[in-house]
């Protein structure tokens, strides 16, 4: 989650004013000029799971269209919440730096379609395959950055350890899948970030930061709640099996004395849990059978990976992808007071039922600039009672 003070946070319900306001660039960035909104035109949503964290549209006035105003080609539009508490002036929060890719005059102003800054590291691809390293994983990531977007800075998080050795890789064309999640075309996966059993991606500022995947035993930044203050408006739970795996085996490639790495495996070993693999379905399958447990299922899912260079890498990268794949069965969607801190792959505690609290992990987040309110979907582990 963004940075909030806890008075804030408490004090979410009982705001009395919701500001917004636009800034614009044409020169990457260095200087920004403000700009107008219409009123309920800037939908803004950030999801886990798309391509760009942060996409948008909104409305632009103030500004003209073309090569020393709005165009598709140079802008780059940044967007900020504010929240204003009874007595007090505006908290502002950042709701995303994008990059125009579409935009129409009207009557009103600049209809503008916005793209996340991941777009323009895709778009950035390379002219001609080129071997990438060897080298530290910071190295090599804020190279790739810094050759598409001048200026640009990598902010690391706890959890990826950014001296991780890199062994040198042939880069084919797109640089985002370098950078994030990759393959060649072997289909050995060639994607530096997923090697360091992390994720990469573009916050809310447009700062490309890496990360750990997220997991639902992560601490909890918010408690979403129908109590005081309403935090909780309207709960929607629904199943599904879709991209389910309990069991992650993953390998790498040779260390130097020419055996491959691994594979390295995961598996869900909670025996609460409804994805439940069995105490070891790896060296003992029958085990659960034997146990009386009849009604586990194995989902098997397999990755290679040609930056892996150790086992504990490998057993990293398996954790990871099981944390990533778990808890899709069980998801919620709900409408809460908008929290303008709140970000994909944050853990919020929600109460679903009256005392009836659950642990779940933002997957995706929209809300209109200036409303009040905001749609979340969440996924969580589906417990055996």
């Amino acid at each position: 989650m963004l940075r909030i003070s806890a008075e804030v946070l408490a004090a979410l319900p009982q705001a009395v004013g919701r500001p917004y306001r636009a800034e614009w660039s044409n020169d990457g960035g260095l200087t920004w000029q403000s700009c107008g909104l219409v009123a309920g035109s800037a939908q803004i949503t950030a999801s886990r799971t798309a391509e760009a964290r942060y996409t948008g549209s909104a409305t632009l006035t103030g500004v003209a269209l073309g090569r020393d105003g709005i165009n598709p080609i140079s802008t780059a539009v940044r967007l900020w919440q504010g929240v204003t508490l009874p007595r007090s002036s505006p908290v502002w929060f950042p709701a995303g730096r994008y990059a125009v890719t579409r935009c129409r005059l009207t009557k009103t102003g600049i209809e503008v379609e916005f793209g996340g800054v991941e777009d323009e590291l895709r778009a950035a691809s390379f002219p001609a395959p080129q071997t990438i390293g060897p080298g530290r994983a910071k190295d090599l990531i804020e190279a790739l950055v810094a050759a598409a977007l001048p200026g640009a800075s990598v902010a690391w998080r706890a959890g990826v350890d950014p001296d991780t050795p890199v062994p040198s890789f042939l880069a084919e064309e797109d640089r985002w899948s370098v950078l994030a999640a990759g393959a060649d075309s072997t289909g050995q996966g060639t994607g530096i970030a997923q090697a360091l059993a992390g994720e990469i991606w573009a916050d809310a500022r447009g700062v490309i930061t890496v990360g750990p995947v997220p997991t639902i035993d992560d601490p909890i930044v918010w408690r979403i709640g129908a109590g005081v203050g309403g935090v909780l408006v309207e709960p929607q739970q629904e199943q599904s099996s879709e991209g389910l795996a309990n069991v992650w085996a993953v390998s790498g490639e040779s260390s130097g004395e020419g055996a491959a790495i691994g594979p390295a495996y995961a598996w869900d070993s909670d025996p609460n849990s409804l994805t439940y693999a069995g105490p070891d379905p790896i060296q003992d399958p029958l085990a659960a059978q034997r146990e009386g447990l009849h009604w586990v299922r194995l989902r098997v899912a397999r990755h290679s990976d040609a930056l892996i260079t150790s086992m504990p890498q490998a057993q990293a990268v398996a954790r990871a992808k099981l944390a990533d794949s778990l808890g899709l069965q069980a998801s919620l969607s709900l409408t809460a007071v908008c929290n303008p801190a709140l970000e994909p792959g944050d853990v919020v505690e929600v109460e679903t039922e009256p005392g009836r609290w659950e642990r779940h992990l933002i997957d995706s987040l929209s809300y209109t600039l200036g409303a009040a309110s905001m749609s979340c979907s969440t996924r969580t582990t589906s417990r055996r009672l």
